[in-house]
C-alpha cells in the first residue's frame, strides 16, 4: 500500500472518508468535501446517521463522479466543546481506531482507493490538541498497521482477498506542504519497523530460530549500512557469558549474540553511545521448569523485546534515507537463544557465573530472560560504556498481572527519563507506567550457595526480576528496563490478533535523545 497527496480539483477515489462528532449534519463533517461531492448534502443516509461512537454510514452518489462513494465515521459526543474538559493522548486512539475499523471495512468491500478528507480530520484533531502533521502522522502508521498481515503460512485462496492498494489525503489548496508529506514519511519508516518486528514474532519457533534471527538482523546491517556483529556459541562462551550459554544448551539449535553498530554521519564525536538491549528467547518451553501446555504455543513471541530493537534499527535505517539521523551512536545488543528440556539443559540448582563474575543460583529454568540480559547488559557496558542503556524484555507475567493487557513497567535509575518514556508511551500509544527500583527486595534474591537466585518470591516478581538486572551493570550507569510482557500480543483495530510490533516507536524515540533536556 503507497500513500499518497491529491491537491483541489483533482479528487479521485473509490471511497472518501471524512469524521463527524454526534449530532453534527454534513455541513460540519464534510464541508470542504461537498466541492468535490456535491451530492453528499442530499445524500438521504444522512437522515439516520446520528455520529455516535462506532458508527458509521457510507453514502452514495451518482456513479459517473470522480467521488461517488463517501463513508462518515462517528466519533460520539465532543465533550471538548465544554471548557474544563481537557483532551488527553487516548481521545487521539479512539479516532485512530474508528479510522482503523473503517479501513478495514473498505477493504472488505473491495475498494482499492480510500480517500481522506484532510479538513475533516484536521478539525477533528485540533480539537484534541494535535497538529494537522500529527494527525496525518498518526493515521498514516494506523493505516499500514491495521492492514498488516502474516500470511506467510497461508496456501494462496484461487481468488485474491481485497487489498487497499493506495490511501490519498485529500487537501484543500493547490499545493502539498513539506511539513505534511514528512509527517506521512516518518510513519511509513515506523510502519516498515513495526511490521519487521510483527512478522519475526508471529514467525513459529521452527522458522524463527537464533540463527534465522541472527540472518534477520544481517540482512538489516546490510540494507542500510549498519555494522553487525554475530558471537556463535563457543564465542559466547569465550566472552564468560555463561548465563546466556546456560539458557540455550539444552537446544538443538545454538544461541547466538548480535551486535548493531549504527554511527550516523551526523553522530557528535564528544557523546558516548545509547545502548538497545532486547530479550532474544526464539521459544522458551520453560525448560526443565516446564511451562503449562495451554498457552505454551504463544512462547514463540518470547523474543519480542529482540524483535523490537531490531524494528527500531530498521525505522533508522529507513529515517535516514529521509535525511533524518539522531545525534550519537546507537548500539544494539541481541542475545538470542531457544530454552529446551533435553540432557543437557540447565537444572533448578545449577550455578552459572555471568559475565560480570557473579554467581547465579537457577531456582527456576523458566527465568531465564533474566539470565540473558545480566550478561548482554554487562557486554554492553563492557564493550561500548553507554551514557544510556534500555534493554526490553517480555520478562514476567506479574508485571502484566500488576498493569493488565496491553501496557508495559518502566523501571529507570534516573525517575525522569522514566517519566519521559511514560510521556511518549502516551503519545505514541504504546502504553508504559512506572514502577519502582526497590533495594529492600534485594535480599529476596539472595542464595546460600551463590552470589544470587535467578529468582525470588513470587510477591513483586516484576520488581524483583528488575533488582536482579540492575546487579550486573556499574552502579552510576543511567539504565531503563522496560518490562513488555503484557504488551507483545494483542487484537484490536490496529494489531489483527498477534504481535503487537510494541516498542519501536518508544525505542526510536530514545535513539534520538529527546529525553535529554
Amino acid at each position: 500500500m503507497e500513500i499518497f497527496f491529491q491537491v483541489q480539483s483533482k479528487w479521485k477515489v473509490d471511497i472518501n472518508l471524512a469524521f463527524a462528532w454526534e449530532d453534527e449534519g454534513v455541513d460540519d463533517a464534510c464541508h470542504f468535501s461537498q466541492h468535490c461531492a456535491p451530492w453528499l448534502a442530499i445524500s438521504p443516509a444522512w437522515r439516520d446517521f446520528k455520529g455516535k461512537k462506532s458508527e458509521r454510514v457510507v453514502l452514495y452518489g451518482p456513479p459517473a463522479m470522480e467521488i461517488s462513494r463517501a463513508m462518515v465515521i462517528g466519533l460520539g459526543k465532543n465533550k471538548f466543546l465544554i471548557p474544563s474538559k481537557t483532551p488527553q493522548y487516548n481521545d487521539f486512539l479512539e479516532v485512530r481506531n474508528a479510522f482503523a475499523k473503517a479501513l478495514c471495512a473498505c477493504r472488505d468491500m473491495g475498494l482499492e482507493h480510500v480517500g481522506i478528507d484532510i479538513v475533516s480530520l484536521t478539525r477533528v484533531a485540533s480539537t484534541l490538541g494535535y497538529t494537522k502533521e500529527e494527525a496525518a502522522r498518526e493515521i498514516s502508521l494506523a493505516a499500514h498497521l491495521c492492514l498488516y498481515s502474516y500470511t506467510k503460512f497461508k496456501q494462496k485462496p484461487e481468488k485474491e482477498a481485497p487489498h487497499i492498494r493506495k490511501i490519498s489525503f485529500l487537501l484543500d489548496d493547490s499545493f502539498c506542504s513539506d511539513e505534511l508529506k514528512d509527517a506521512v514519511r516518518y510513519a511509513e519508516a515506523e510502519a516498515c519497523g513495526i511490521c519487521l518486528a510483527r512478522n519475526l514474532a508471529n514467525a513459529p519457533g521452527n522458522e524463527l530460530t537464533p540463527q534465522t534471527f541472527a540472518d534477520e538482523a544481517e540482512k538489516v546491517a546490510s540494507d542500510h549500512s549498519i555494522k553487525c556483529t554475530v558471537l556463535n556459541a563457543e564465542q559466547i562462551k569465550s566472552e564468560n557469558m555463561n548465563a546466556l550459554f546456560a539458557v540455550g544448551q539444552g537446544s538443538a539449535c545454538e544461541s547466538r549474540f548480535v551486535v548493531l553498530e549504527y554511527t550516523p554521519k551526523n553522530a557528535k564525536a564528544d557523546t558516548r553511545p545509547i545502548a538497545l538491549v532486547g530479550k532474544g528467547v526464539t521459544f522458551d518451553s520453560g525448560g526443565i521448569s516446564l511451562k503449562p501446555g495451554a498457552s505454551m504455543h504463544e512462547m514463540k513471541g518470547d523474543m519480542s523485546g529482540a524483535a523490537a530493537v531490531l524494528g527500531t534499527f530498521e525505522t533508522l535505517g529507513q529515517l535516514a534515507k529521509l535525511g533524518i539521523f539522531p545525534s550519537r551512536k546507537i548500539v544494539g545488543i541481541i542475545p538470542l537463544a531457544e530454552n529446551m528440556p533435553d540432557g543437557k539443559a540447565i537444572k533448578p540448582g545449577d550455578i552459572v557465573f555471568s559475565k560480570k563474575g557473579k554467581s547465579i543460583e537457577i531456582i527456576n529454568t523458566d527465568a531465564e530472560g533474566r539470565l540473558l540480559l545480566a550478561d548482554a547488559l554487562a557486554y554492553a557496558e563492557e564493550k561500548f560504556n553507554p551514557e544510556y542503556i534500555l534493554d526490553i524484555a517480555t520478562l514476567t507475567g506479574a508485571c502484566a498481572v500488576a498493569l493488565g493487557n496491553n501496557a508495559a513497567g518502566v523501571f529507570a535509575t534516573d525517575n525522569s527519563i522514566a517519566q519521559h518514556i511514560q510521556n511518549m508511551g502516551d503519545k505514541f500509544f504504546e502504553r508504559a507506567w512506572q514502577l519502582p527500583l526497590w533495594n529492600h527486595l534485594l535480599p529476596g534474591l539472595k542464595s546460600n550457595v551463590a552470589d544470587l537466585m535467578n529468582c525470588g518470591p513470587r510477591e513483586g516478581g516484576a520488581l524483583t526480576a528488575a533488582i536482579f538486572l540492575k546487579q550486573f551493570m556499574d552502579e552510576d550507569r543511567n539504565w531503563v528496563h522496560i518490562d513488555m510482557a503484557a504488551a507483545d500480543n494483542a487484537d484490536d483495530a490496529i494489531t489483527p490478533k498477534g504481535a503487537t510490533g510494541y516498542g519501536v516507536r518508544l525505542l526510536t524515540d530514545f535513539a534520538f535523545d529527546s529525553f535529554i533536556k
